[in-house]
Formats: structure tokens, sequence, C-alpha cells
């Protein structure tokens, strides 16, 4: 059994008026700028989706699992969208991407290539990855929501950002494409 996780009730529709890491404040910066509106809960880290279910709660959506997966090459790099309930199967999803095997990459290159460590890994660590060496992939489902939720490039934290906005305000700003996939 985990020990349970602090969570701050408290729902937030500003950025933190604390000190946080550069990478987090350069997320709530972004979204300002792209004047995307996001509600925020702050918790102790969470690294699994499983220890996300009482912030799921609070904030009234799913956040996504996101998985950053990488060929055996260590040439192509996906971040990968989901539900969390969902089963990953990476035989399917290889599949549907046309690749061959792939697996977890190595956190150097989540880092390198996303400014983002295991278990923070998010779609908002896309607009550190000027030179595109990373595909996002989401699955249909997630789309289909209304809103996204996801980890402002930390694990302390947890937002809510429309579904619209990340798909016509965000992305278009990092200038990544995505491909989609049904799991």
């Amino acid at each position: 059994m985990t020990d349970r996780k602090h969570i701050d009730p408290t729902i937030y529709t500003t950025r933190p008026t604390d000190e946080r890491l550069e990478k987090e404040n350069r997320v709530y910066d972004l979204l300002e700028e792209l004047n995307i509106p996001f509600v925020r809960i702050d918790h102790d880290a969470m690294n699994t989706i499983d220890e996300c279910q009482d912030v799921d709660r609070l904030l009234g959506v799913e956040i996504c699992k996101n998985l950053f997966l990488c060929n055996s090459q260590k040439t192509k790099f996906y971040l990968l969208m989901m539900p969390g309930r969902k089963k990953f199967i990476t035989r399917d999803f290889c599949k549907q991407i046309n690749s061959s095997r792939l697996s977890f990459a190595p956190p150097e290159y989540m880092k390198a290539y996303l400014d983002l460590t295991p278990g923070s890994a998010s779609i908002l660590g896309l607009m550190n990855d000027h030179d595109h060496h990373v595909q996002l992939v989401m699955d249909q489902e997630v789309v289909d929501q209304p809103l996204i939720g996801c980890h402002p490039c930390i694990n302390t934290s947890s937002l809510t950002l429309s579904t619209n906005d990340v798909l016509n305000k965000f992305l278009p700003y990092t200038d990544h494409n995505v491909l989609y996939v049904n799991l």
C-alpha cells in the first residue's frame, strides 16, 4: 500500500505566486501569451496515473497518460497521450503508426528534447522541442474530450486545458503535428 499523497484542494485559475521552477513558470508565461485559460491544482509529486486519481476527481477530468517512446535506434521519438485508464499495448500502437517495436525512451532524451523528467511527461513539454525531435501522438478518445488534464512540465501541479485551445493555439505555436490513433 502506498502513502496517500497530499493534495491542496484549492482550485486555482491563475499562475502560482510562490517560487516555482523556471520550466513551470515558462508554461504559465506561454499560456498567458496564447490566451489559454487553465485550472490548476497543486499536490505532492505524482509519478503515476494511479496516484493522480484524487487529482482527477478534484479537477473533474482524467489526467492523460503520457508515454515517451523511441525506436531501438533512438532516432525517432514519440509522446503518446492516451486516457489514463487504458492499457498500453505496444504491438497495437506500433501497427497504427507503422513503426517497428518501440520502448520507453531513456530519461536523458526526455530532458534534452522536452525539458521533462520521468513522471512529469506532458504535452506542454513540446514547447521546449524547438527542433521537432518528438512526434506527438494522441489517442482519439483524448481528442474527443472537452478538456485535457496534464502537468505543467513538473509533476507537483496539474492543469486542465481546453482541448480546442491545445489543438488550435498551443500546437500551432509549437509547430507540432499530431498523429491520431485509436488504442
